[in-house]
């Protein structure tokens, strides 16, 4: 006797919802690994406006969203199938190529390679050694975890990291060079002055001027907090 109310068929959000192999732990790292991107947009670049509302990393994350949208429009035309794995991951409804967690993560190694080799905004002295040796690593096992955990072929992941440094490096080009001159005008505009944003990619050290202004204006009354 069939069932008069069968269950409806569910659908997982595929946003953090990552399958690995039981037992394999390389898996579950690489599972971790994998959320990489959801970790920088959610706790990067949200609390990035709350405490620090730079126009660099706002336009940063305008280039990552654009990046995104530029993917899903490829994927849509494209429509290229994912690997046969797809079914075991129930992936299968979603195209893979090219692969958006790459495009996403060395989209973002090299916008942040270029603006820590132009010493734009830099926060800490040794930048360059944290992009080398933390930023590009995770950049490259985000491409290997897509691979090994069966969401993707090597050619989709490859074409998603070919896509995003080239997207990565134009948009720097165009903030850098077109919008630079801009920022001025949109920190003295009602939105910059509501939202206190500003521009700081001209300070060689921002961690060192915070410092050193915020220990400095304790001298001044004017500064101080009423109790």
């Amino acid at each position: 006797m069939s069932n008069p109310h069968p269950y409806p068929t569910l659908k997982a959000v595929t946003l953090t919802h990552v399958r690995y192999q039981r037992g394999d732990q390389l898996g579950h790292f690489l599972a971790w690994v994998s959320l990489v991107p959801i970790f920088i947009s959610l706790g990067g670049f949200f609390s990035h406006f709350i405490f620090r509302r730079e126009l660099q990393g706002m336009f940063f994350a305008i280039g990552l969203l654009i990046s995104q949208f530029v993917n899903e429009v490829i994927k849509t035309s494209v429509q290229q199938a994912r690997p046969e794995t797809c079914a075991m991951l129930e992936m299968c409804d979603s195209h893979g190529w090219p692969s958006s967690h790459s495009q996403y993560m060395f989209f973002f190694a090299v916008y942040l390679t270029l603006l820590t080799y132009h010493r734009i905004g830099a926060l800490f002295r040794k930048q360059m050694w944290i992009v080398g040796f933390v930023v590009w690593p995770m950049a490259i096992l985000t491409l290997y975890s897509r691979v090994y955990l069966g969401y993707h072929s090597v050619v989709q992941v490859f074409a998603g990291a070919a896509l995003g440094a080239v997207l990565g490096g134009g948009w720097f080009w165009v903030v850098n060079n077109l919008m630079w001159c801009r920022f001025r005008a949109i920190e003295e505009s009602a939105f910059g002055r509501f939202f206190y944003v500003k521009d700081t990619s001209h300070i060689p050290n921002v961690l060192k001027f915070e410092y050193e202004n915020a220990r400095a204006a304790r001298k001044h009354v004017s500064y101080r907090r009423a109790d």
